[in-house]
């Protein structure tokens, strides 16, 4: 989905436009911090484009124009960066870990992993390529819980609508995602412990607008940023 934040006069950066490429776990803290940057730079439109990880490093590795990449893990990052599509390394600036996301109430009495295998029981998980999906396995694998889901996601908002829409009783999701939402809550389970997502950023090799994609980074990274960050359920690194 791609979205426009606001607008602004005609000041400094009137009328430039900086195109963001950002993990779906990201998207209230962006919102927020795109709103932010906004008002800093009076004319600045920010556009956010918000997808699973692995889909957004493919599209720009084909050559999607865009200034700025946030990725929900290493991985995906790192085949931007070994494709030569990164302006310099990247930085970590955030850490998200997972949530079983439950219908508000709790109504299936979901306590940990294990319960998510009890007869009848409809879990969604993310698929194994997209970030979300390979910490699901990670936590799966360290409480040994086999577990088969019924529909596999390609970004952790597709699993958590799941969960919203009543078609399955719990999703694995990130905490992020579990703040944002008001019809349902988060269960807590030891093992995402083991499976702790590090985000980083770059800006793009190509960005057609490298210095509001310097700017847009600098402010995911200050003071203000980590605010939003930390409001979102994201973790500082």
């Amino acid at each position: 989905m791609l979205a426009g934040c606001g607008g602004g006069g005609a000041a400094d950066g009137a009328g430039e436009s900086v195109t963001v490429l950002a993990a779906a776990s990201l998207t209230d803290a962006f919102a927020t911090i795109a709103r932010e940057l906004e008002a800093d730079r009076p004319g600045t439109r920010v556009r956010l484009t918000f997808a699973g990880s692995s889909a957004l490093a493919t599209q720009i590795n084909q050559g999607a124009p865009a200034d700025v990449f946030a990725s929900a893990a290493p991985a995906p990052m790192r085949a931007v960066i070994e494709a030569g599509n990164g302006d310099g390394p990247s930085v970590v600036f955030a850490r998200n870990q997972l949530v079983i996301a439950v219908p508000k109430g709790n109504p299936a009495g979901v306590a940990g992993l294990a319960d998510l295998t009890r007869p009848g029981t409809k879990v969604a998980l993310c698929a194994a390529q997209v970030p979300c999906g390979a910490a699901a396995r990670t936590a799966l694998d360290a409480a040994g819980v086999a577990l088969t889901p019924v529909t596999l996601e390609q970004d952790v908002r597709g699993a958590l609508a799941k969960v919203t829409l009543g078609e399955v009783d719990a999703a694995l999701v990130y905490r992020s995602d579990v703040r944002g939402a008001d019809d349902v809550q988060g269960v807590e389970f030891p093992e995402s412990a083991r499976a702790v997502n590090d985000y980083p950023i770059v800006v793009l090799a190509d960005a057609p607008n490298r210095s509001g994609a310097r700017a847009f980074v600098d402010h995911v990274r200050s003071e203000r940023g980590r605010a939003a960050l930390t409001a979102a359920g994201l973790a500082s690194p």
